[in-house]
């Protein structure tokens, strides 16, 4: 199995439905995201709680009768890349089992109610997984949705289709085939995943195999989605990362190409300015000093204070990319905001703004460096004339170089400057970079969330996009799907009403 993505052994521990002190105390934990899994008898639901967990704790059974008698709580954790989800799957009874089955249906639907209240009440929901059978009409589970309607806050509910091992072309193809006959039902998900959750057995096929693993990480990738961001059932292990990252911003013509050719100490970057001037275009450029190895962004911030809904649609595609690649890699550790000496604009300070405030929250280093100082005899000069105008526009950084970035200067003076330039900017790097600095910011979706609804601000007239035109560009351009999509743009508005 990759290790982006592997199963935790679990930690499992069982709490009867009918012992209400138990599912109280399931209740009551603030360190797990709680997932409730419904659905029929023989939805496989407990084969899903397998699926999860990586073991064979739930029992389970082939035919209709149900085996989960009551609800049953299993404590399990998720890695994925560095962080730790540590959830609580609530698995319940089935339903529509029969009055002469092991829980009869009234029963059933009671001690569901009775749960959803309990989790409610202590705001102890975080995700319902209903499960249901590929096999059936899709009518045949809008009954029991309507179940869900009973609660006032209603958490988010994701679709498990299970049963789908030999559905051709692939497993997804049940989803495409009920999407909008599911939609004229009135039942809405959040999301959903397209899945088998049997055992493996030693004569399975290849295909099979492959199914079930694709099955765990369809599953996961929707806990990890709605999963509560604010920091509960989530935690971070150590990466062992292979660089620092560093995000170097500003706008075009200042010289950040030069400056990365300076630190690197060879010509590893074009300096002719050829990125595109849209807002958040990025190239990643690896070098090394001092034993040291660092992953620069140089990346193309604000051209101008305001933007057209070209640039704005840009700058959402360049966003998601640039953040999910600083994810994976372990997340930001310098700001390495690059200005030309000169006057004091407004786009100056949007990027500032941008980057500081909204990318990282405040929350990594930002140091700058002012290019374009070759001519001065003491390029210093220009930080103790200018740094005070620096404050007065609340641009406050941790450190600054007065450099010259510009290669090819004549034998002599403009040359050693250069040189001493290449000693200024590489020292303040390893400064801001070393061991013992503060953790590397890691942001995630509300991250892309709060960056795009700052962007909004900057929209000429006001934020004229429109909210289905965003889920579009979002799934066509970010390689999202619709509900995912449709979740951020939502939340993006949640900032704007």
């Amino acid at each position: 199995m990759p290790p982006s993505l592997e199963r935790v052994s679990s930690n499992v521990s069982t709490v009867a439905g009918s012992n209400c002190r138990g599912v109280d105390d399931a209740s009551r934990r603030k360190d797990t995201c709680n997932i409730v899994i419904m659905g029929d008898t023989g939805a496989g639901k407990s084969a899903l709680v397998n699926l999860i967990t990586g073991t064979q704790t739930a029992l389970t059974s082939r035919d209709s009768v149900g085996c989960t008698t009551e609800t049953t709580v299993y404590e399990h954790n998720i890695v994925n890349q560095d962080k730790v989800f540590k959830v609580q799957l609530f698995d319940t009874a089935g339903l529509d089992e029969g009055s002469q089955g092991a829980v009869p249906n009234a029963q059933a639907q009671k001690a569901l109610k009775n749960l959803f209240q309990t989790l409610m009440k202590k705001k102890a929901i975080h995700l319902v997984m209903y499960c249901v059978q590929g096999t059936k009409d899709a009518r045949a589970f809008q009954r029991n949705y309507k179940l869900l309607s009973t609660a006032k806050r209603q958490p988010p509910v994701v679709l498990i289709v299970t049963g789908l091992e030999e559905r051709e072309p692939d497993m997804e193809e049940w989803w495409r085939s009920n999407e909008r006959y599911i939609s004229s039902l009135g039942m809405n998900f959040a999301g959903h995943a397209c899945i088998t959750a049997l055992t493996i057995n030693e004569g399975d096929s290849e295909k099979v195999k492959q199914r079930r693993e694709q099955s765990y990480r369809a599953v996961c990738k929707l806990i990890e989605q709605y999963c509560p961001q604010s920091g509960m059932g989530v935690h971070r292990v150590p990466v062992r990362k292979e660089h620092k990252n560093i995000i170097l911003f500003g706008a075009s013509g200042v010289g950040k190409s030069s400056v990365v050719n300076l630190m690197a100490g060879s010509k590893v970057a074009d300096t002719s300015d050829s990125m595109d001037p849209c807002t958040m275009r990025w190239q990643e450029y690896v070098i090394s000093f001092d034993d040291t190895s660092y992953a620069v962004f140089d990346t193309v911030g604000l051209e101008e204070p305001q933007l057209g809904t070209k640039q704005y649609l840009d700058s959402v595609e360049n966003a998601h990319a640039l953040i999910k690649e600083l994810d994976r890699k372990g997340g930001i550790d310098l700001l390495l905001f690059c200005i030309r000496a000169g006057r004091m604009t407004a786009t100056l300070q949007s990027n500032y703004r941008l980057f500081h405030e909204f990318l990282c929250e405040k929350k990594v280093p930002i140091v700058l460096a002012i290019t374009g100082l070759e001519r001065k005899q003491n390029m210093e000069d220009w930080w103790d004339a200018e740094h005070s105008t620096l404050e007065r526009n609340a641009i406050r950084v941790a450190g600054h170089a007065c450099i010259t970035a510009a290669d090819g200067l004549s034998a002599g003076t403009q040359a050693d400057r250069y040189e001493e330039s290449r000693l200024k900017i590489r020292e303040l790097v390893k400064r801001f970079t070393a061991d013992g600095q503060r953790e590397a910011w890691i942001g995630g979706d509300n991250l892309f969330v709060s960056l795009m609804r700052k962007l909004r601000e900057f929209l000429a007239g006001g934020p004229r996009v429109k909210s289905k035109d965003l889920v579009l560009h979002l799934t066509r351009r970010c390689g999202i799907s619709k509900e995912v999509a449709q979740k951020l743009v939502d939340m993006m508005n949640e900032g704007l009403s």
